[in-house]
Formats: C-alpha cells, sequence, structure tokens
C-alpha cells in the first residue's frame, strides 16, 4: 500500500526510499517484529481463555512434555496477523508472485487453523481428516503453482548445474504443488519442541532472501548461472515478514514455551517456504536449506513404513527429535543442536548459487 502511494506521487522526497527492495524489507521486518511483540501478550491471554486446556499433549509422548498441559496453540495466529498486515503495507501490490505467496501461506494456515480448532475442540490428536487435510492444500498449491508458472517458465533446475535440466511443460504445476505441499507438511512435523520449528524456518527465510535477490536481478542472476525471474525480487520482503513475525513469536515460543504455534503456523510458514522456492527455481535447493525439515519428514515416513512390515521401530519415537529426547538429550539440547544443523544446511544451499 506505502509503495502504491508512494508511485502515485512519484517517490517525492523521503517516499524515494521505498523505490528500494532493501528498504522496504528491512522496514517490513521492523513492522511484523513489533506488530508480533505488541499483540502477543493479549493475544495469548485470549487463547488462553478461549481454550481452556490448551493443545492436547500425547500421552504416549516424552514424559517431560506432560508438563506442558494448558499451554495454548494457534499461535500461527499472531504470526499471520503480523506477516499480512506487514506485507500490506510495504509489498508491491501489483506483484502477482507476492501474491501466489500469500495465497499460500493464508491458504495453509486457514487448514491449519481448522485442524488445531478441531483437536482443541475434541480433546483429541486426529483433527480434521489427513485424506480431506491433503486434498484442499494440493487445492490450494495447485492454485498457486498455476498463477506461478503461468509467467516463470516450466523449467527445472538442480544445484551445481548451469542452466535448465529439463522443461517439465504442463507436469511443472503437479511438481511445484508436491514441493508447496511437502514443504508445509515437513515443517508441521518438525513443531515439536518448544521453537524448534521457529529459528530453523527463519534461518531458511533468510537463505530465501538472498536467493530471491539474486534470482530477482539480471546482472547477479547472469553472473551466478542462476534463472532470472523479473519480480522475485519482492519476495525479499515476504521473507523479511517471516523473519520478524517469526523473531516475535519466539520470544513467547522460547522454552518454557508460553504458546505453541501449532498446525495454524507450521503449515503456513510451511507453505510460505514452499512457494517462495517455486517461484525462484530453486525447489530442490531448499530440499538442502530445510534439510532439517526434509530428516524430520523421512524419519517419521521410515518409523511407519518399517513398524508397517516388521512391528518394530527404526527410532525409539518419530518425528527424530523425540528419538534423541528419548536418548536422555534435554529439550533445549535437541533444539539448539537443530538450530545449529539448519545454519549449517543453509550455508551449503547458498554455496550452490556459486558451485556451478
Amino acid at each position: 500500500m506505502l509503495y502504491l502511494i508512494a508511485d502515485q506521487l512519484d517517490f517525492p522526497g523521503v517516499l524515494n526510499l521505498i523505490r528500494y527492495l532493501t528498504f522496504r524489507a528491512g522496514a517490513a521486518a521492523i513492522t511484523a517484529l513489533l506488530i508480533g511483540l505488541i499483540i502477543g501478550p493479549k493475544f495469548i491471554g485470549w487463547l488462553r481463555v478461549r481454550q481452556g486446556k490448551g493443545q492436547p499433549i500425547r500421552t504416549d509422548g516424552p514424559q517431560t512434555h506432560l508438563a506442558k498441559v494448558g499451554t495454548p496453540t494457534m499461535g500461527g495466529l499472531m504470526i499471520l496477523t503480523a506477516i499480512t498486515i506487514s506485507m500490506l503495507l510495504w509489498m508491491d501490490l501489483s506483484n502477482r508472485y507476492v501474491w501466489a505467496c500469500i495465497f499460500v501461506t493464508l491458504g495453509f494456515g486457514l487448514i491449519g487453523f481448522l485442524d488445531d480448532y478441531d483437536k482443541v475442540k475434541k480433546r483429541s490428536h486426529k483433527g480434521v481428516s489427513g485424506k480431506v487435510r491433503l486434498a484442499a492444500e494440493f487445492a490450494i498449491a495447485g492454485i498457486a503453482s498455476w498463477l506461478i508458472v503461468s509467467g516463470n517458465g516450466t523449467e527445472l533446475y538442480v544445484p551445481f548445474y548451469n542452466g535448465p535440466v529439463i522443461d517439465l511443460g504442463p507436469f511443472y504445476v503437479l511438481f511445484a504443488a508436491f514441493v508447496i505441499v511437502g514443504a508445509g507438511n515437513a515443517v508441521n512435523l518438525t513443531d515439536g519442541l518448544d521453537g524448534l520449528a521457529t529459528m530453523p524456518v527463519i534461518i531458511a527465510s533468510l537463505a530465501f532472501f538472498v536467493i530471491a535477490y539474486m534470482v530477482g536481478n539480471v546482472k547477479f542472476a547472469t553472473y551466478l548461472g542462476i534463472p532470472h525471474v523479473p519480480g522475485a525480487g519482492d519476495l525479499i520482503i515476504l521473507t523479511a515478514c517471516i523473519v520478524g513475525a517469526g523473531l516475535a513469536f519466539l520470544w513467547f515460543n522460547a522454552p518454557p514455551a508460553a504458546v505453541f504455534m501449532g498446525d495454524t503456523g507450521s503449515l503456513a510458514l510451511g507453505g510460505a517456504l514452499g512457494a517462495l522456492a517455486v517461484v525462484t527455481h530453486h525447489e530442490i535447493v531448499l530440499a538442502i536449506v530445510g534439510g532439517l525439515f526434509v530428516l524430520e519428514a523421512v524419519s517419521v515416513i521410515i518409523q511407519v513404513y518399517y513398524y508397517k512390515r516388521t512391528g518394530k521401530r527404526v527410532f525409539r519415537m518419530a518425528p527424530i527429535h523425540h528419538h534423541f529426547e528419548q536418548l536422555g538429550w534435554s529439550e533445549p539440547t535437541v533444539v539448539i543442536r537443530f538450530w545449529i544443523i539448519s545454519f549449517v544446511l543453509a550455508l551449503a544451499g547458498l554455496a550452490t548459487l556459486k558451485l556451478r
């Protein structure tokens, strides 16, 4: 909105700063951070009153988690509020890539909200049917992918290789939707400890801040041998909003958490990362940058598959962060070490920009 107003006025005086992506990104991050910190206490209090007993805690999980009974969930609403307001203030309203990413973020957030609401209302871990949830996710991701692909091409790029590998044609929409849905659910599975998912999402967003900026700049893209997507640079504002809102949420989500983001936040943030990867043609790099999320998802898949085949477990408990808890690691130890892994993987993902 501010960009549109400044544009109509021809960017006079100090408003000329709004021309610059980096200025708007910094302002967006600060705006999202302040909104999150300001609304946080009252929002958490409201959730506590509305939910009563808070998020249901698994009785078959680590026994230390039983102390979290009564902690409210759906804190993702706080994150989405901060992101949405900040985005509408600082984004270029004419950029369809940004709108596609916002559509995924809010759409996945709505699915997660309905799931969280059902769990709290029924005092159950089941929530919305898995098939219904996946169908809704693929519908949202499919629409967003179609909007992105219609002006972005259907070529698949891979790390360490200069130029596109193959043109997927109409199948790219399905591939892109799978990336978005996979990213959303991988982050959702990671959100099992206080602060565990929040910081890796922030780190991955910072990595995609760099990627989106490079992809959106024809000089940098040509020099690095990566795809140039005109307009993709505006996505750094979304990544900045995620960072700002994520830091504000982490203030309240740090151990011991005063609120959980729930599926409302984890699905939305994961979907946003997936959409960012699709727009920038760095879908495979997302698997490196978000390698921690991939590891969490794969640990669940392996556990379920192996247990159905043999009746035995590979891990003491899945997702894998619970496995380390069962080995005797304290929750803060698991969280901080996983943060370190996320940081290293983000650096590895950024290294692919040059190693081609």
